[in-house]
């Protein structure tokens, strides 16, 4: 796909003033916006001010509107073709503990680092770093132009490190304002240094945590070692059957609406070139302990998993304590792709531990969250048209690709909002995001801006 002739004054003019953006993006970071610590409400409300003075300086209709909890930020543009939501969030996570940063998290400096140069500062890359990219591309459209390539509307979080307990119903009240043709979505990452990427895959989540009860207290394992159950035994074995040899879920139904991987998309993770120990040899393993007959990006990127995260019961101080304990727990999740029913794999869960139980024990459950999988379409031609355009500015091929974990909004955007969505970002693995010492590299925030840019002359002639 050939650029437009109107791209090249609005890259020209983003080389020019990466400065200046780099100034603003620090005056956003020096606001302590804590979403989750009600201590920080006061800067929450700050940063949306600042951000709606920021889209009006450059012609958007931008307005702070107040939650039950911290305000959104919405703004307009307008333009022609196809109508663009872009979505942030300007909230970011608590700074502890603070001792392990090596500057004050709220006062962001660009350092010198072997990479290059990074700008350090909590939020930088997740997520006011990556928001930053696509305001400063509008702001360059506008000032070479008088206008955008598209029409563009903005919509900026301030809940989403504490759970957006505001989203949905924000959504529900204003669909229509908000309903576009596209979501863009710019809270994920690149699959290496060199290589762009838009993510189109992105696994659901089931949490349950199970306690099995048996005696109806704590039991001298000399006395009733052998005659009484013991639920830690009985746990155990419970969580084992839940895998079969091959690293398969044994539950029933469980891959119920699992696809296959599409040629074309298996192809082009082939070409990435994922080296499976080595991503293993830097936490310390060797081998992948998936499903057999599967590659290492299917297996964190397109196969559901069940993971068992958490097990106590009985004595677990120091020492020694020889005793048989009343009851035992597990806390289990599930990441679910493609159209796995959440509810149906918490009640296949819920069957697996029950036809289980022996004589003399019973269960407890409850439940923690569940969200079924987002997967993006992309037949449509502003998919591959992104694609290209991102690939025009980085040294790789941007790829289509899936992600581990999840990302609760761009499945709202398609329930309640009826739109796909399309996940661009430029963060790395080594950005710290909610450690101390969280970074952004200044090439991505450089070229994230460009990347947008590129993006949205693209759309632009769909």
């Amino acid at each position: 796909m050939t650029a437009s002739p109107a791209l090249a004054p609005v890259l020209a003019r983003i080389d020019d003033q990466i400065v200046a953006a780099t100034e603003r993006l620090m005056a956003l970071l020096r606001i302590p916006s804590i979403s989750t610590d009600p201590a920080y409400k006061a800067d929450c409300e700050a940063a949306a001010d600042w951000l709606v003075d920021d889209l009006a300086s450059f012609g958007l209709a931008a307005s702070k509107r107040p939650t039950p909890g911290h305000p959104m930020v919405v703004a307009h543009g307008e333009g022609t073709g196809p109508h663009l939501l872009l979505y942030g969030h300007y909230d970011v996570q608590p700074v502890d503990p603070l001792t392990l940063w090596d500057r004050d998290p709220f006062d962001p400096a660009v350092e010198e680092t072997p990479y290059g140069k990074v700008i350090r500062a909590r939020g930088a890359a997740d997520d006011k770093g990556q928001l930053m990219t696509f305001v400063e591309a509008m702001r360059a459209w506008v000032a070479v132009h008088g206008s955008l390539p598209v029409r563009a509307s903005v919509f900026l979080e301030g809940e989403e490190e504490s759970g957006s307990p505001s989203l949905v119903p924000f959504l529900e009240t204003h669909a229509d304002e908000l309903r576009a043709d596209l979501a863009m979505i710019c809270d994920t990452g690149m699959f290496d240094r060199e290589t762009p990427a838009i993510t189109t895959m992105l696994r659901g989540l089931v949490g349950e945590e199970v306690t099995i009860h048996a005696a109806d207290k704590d039991l001298h394992s000399g006395m009733f070692g052998g005659i009484a159950q013991n639920p830690i035994r009985v746990l155990a074995r419970i969580l084992a059957a839940l895998h079969d040899d091959q690293g398969r879920v044994t539950l029933p139904g469980f891959y119920d609406g699992v696809p296959e991987l599409p040629e074309e998309v298996r192809a082009q993770w082939e070409g990435l070139g994922f080296d499976a120990a080595a991503f293993l040899g830097g936490v310390g393993l060797s081998q992948p302990a998936g499903e057999a007959g599967r590659s290492g990006l299917e297996m964190i990127w397109s196969r559901p998993t069940c993971e068992i995260n958490g097990i106590t019961g009985g004595y677990t101080g120091a020492g020694f304590k020889t005793v048989l304990p009343a009851q035992a727990s597990a806390k289990v999740s599930f990441r679910l792709v493609g159209r796995q029913d959440p509810q149906a794999v918490r009640a296949a869960f819920r069957a697996h531990v029950r036809a289980r139980l022996p004589p003399d024990c019973r269960a407890e459950f409850a439940e923690h969250g569940a969200s079924p999988a987002s997967v993006m379409t992309i037949d449509d031609p502003a998919f591959e048209a992104a694609r290209q355009a991102l690939s025009a500015e980085w040294p790789r091929p941007a790829a289509f690709i899936g992600s581990g974990g999840s990302i609760p909004v761009a499945g709202y955007f398609k329930t309640v909002l009826g739109m796909e969505s399309m996940l661009i970002g430029f963060g790395r693995d080594d950005d710290r995001i909610h450690s101390p010492n969280e970074k952004y590299d200044m090439e991505a925030f450089h070229k994230g801006i460009r990347s947008w840019a590129r993006i949205l002359d693209a759309l632009a002639s769909r």
